[in-house]
């Protein structure tokens, strides 16, 4: 067999013709719908059809795509992760917003939820025509979310919600947001209706990553809603930690889009590019590079492939997630930086895809945990001793 630039592992014969199938359809999906307006919606700062993609994306079945019933596709858990990878490799932007209304929004209603909350929010989800978003992060609280001063106190039957939530993918169009707040019974979760008196969702500006996505705060002002807005399947922390976990294993594929889209536009440019009479990837200096970057994107392909399985398998531990995230995403921002070193200039030009991938997964890095508490988990789990304390 002959040797494939792109697949240069033989990585597809993993895939089964159905899994094959999805990615094919997602990567057709983006290149039609995203690829021709992502460097004018990322210039601009924003995201003008995010219902219209909403919808087709769940059209698709990627919304909520591992999730079983009401609507959902029901994939495995390779699928979703392919569905991701192509999706980024789009923008990072777009994979958010699937991975905030999957993974979280819609993970943590069908995971924790009433059956009346699964059947009035998930087939609307599923199938894009409600949008959800997830309030954990606070504006003085990130990484450690045990500390949220959102509050949520009983007045009879009902809830009153005070508090705020920073860095909210999706808020300022969602109709439901699942909110964690602090209780006298502990952390829950709340389905809140964004209609709710006393909410509102602004939306943050003036971002230099992450540019073609809604960004908002959520703010709960006396929000009352009735008992039945709590989820009533988990208290405390493992309830938004456990969406966490789902939301992460996204992103060790999506992180590979992007880096696969760099080194791609990279691998082609050197082919064409010509300094000192030849293109420039005839040089030794650049055709290192491209095997430094290719190493680095189809071992970690490899790695999110394992990983599926194990999820697939229900074998997969958090501290698994946690190696192949705090891998996969550093190493994609170092396949952006290299691969814009020999686009030369024209590698901070939005006519290419490098930059944009690169500042994008900068917020891929810090968000669904840093560096360092990833680090931690691994360190903890590593030495059985907890540096968290």
């Amino acid at each position: 067999m002959s040797f494939v630039p792109t697949d240069p592992l033989g990585l597809d014969e993993l895939l089964s013709p159905e899994d094959l199938a999805v990615r094919d359809t997602v990567r057709g999906w983006a290149a039609d719908r995203v690829l021709p307006h992502i460097a004018e919606w990322y210039e601009t700062g924003e995201l003008p059809v995010i219902r219209e993609l909403a919808r087709e994306l769940g059209a698709l079945g990627a919304l909520g795509m591992s999730l079983e019933g009401y609507g959902c596709a029901g994939a495995t858990a390779v699928q979703y992760g392919l569905a991701c990878l192509e999706l980024e490799a789009a923008d990072s932007g777009i994979r958010s917003l699937v991975s905030v209304q999957g993974s979280l929004a819609m993970y943590a209603i069908r995971k924790y939820g009433s059956e009346e909350q699964k059947q009035r929010w998930l087939p609307g989800m599923a199938a894009g025509e409600l949008i959800g978003c997830f309030g954990l992060t606070e504006p003085d609280i990130g990484s450690d979310p045990a500390a949220m001063r959102t509050y949520a106190k009983r007045d009879g039957s009902d809830w009153i919600l005070n508090g705020r939530k920073m860095w909210i993918t999706n808020g300022s169009v969602a109709a439901v947001a699942v909110v964690w707040a602090q209780t006298d019974e502990g952390i829950r979760g709340f389905a809140v209706p964004t209609d709710s008196a006393g909410f509102s969702a602004p939306e943050i500006k003036h971002k230099w990553s992450l540019r073609a996505s809604v960004t908002s705060e959520l703010v709960m002002d006396d929000v009352r809603l009735p008992a039945d807005a709590v989820l009533p399947g988990v208290t405390g922390l493992k309830g938004p930690l456990g969406c966490l976990s789902h939301a992460r294993y996204g992103i060790v594929w999506g992180s590979m889009g992007a880096a696969r889209a760099s080194f791609e536009a990279a691998l082609d440019y050197a082919r064409t590019r010509e300094q000192f009479g030849r293109p420039i990837g005839g040089f030794q200096l650049t055709q290192a590079k491209l095997a430094d970057m290719a190493l680095e994107l189809h071992k970690g392909i490899l790695l999110a492939h394992h990983l599926g399985r194990r999820m697939d398998a229900g074998t997969l531990r958090p501290e698994q997630i946690s190696f192949g995230k705090l891998n996969n995403v550093r190493e994609a921002i170092d396949i952006c930086r290299t691969a814009r070193t020999i686009l030369g200039a024209n590698g901070i030009s939005l006519e290419y895809p490098v930059m944009r991938h690169a500042t994008n997964l900068e917020s891929v890095l810090t968000y669904e945990g840093t560096v360092e508490m990833h680090q931690l988990v691994l360190g903890k789990a590593l030495t059985g001793l907890d540096a968290f304390r």
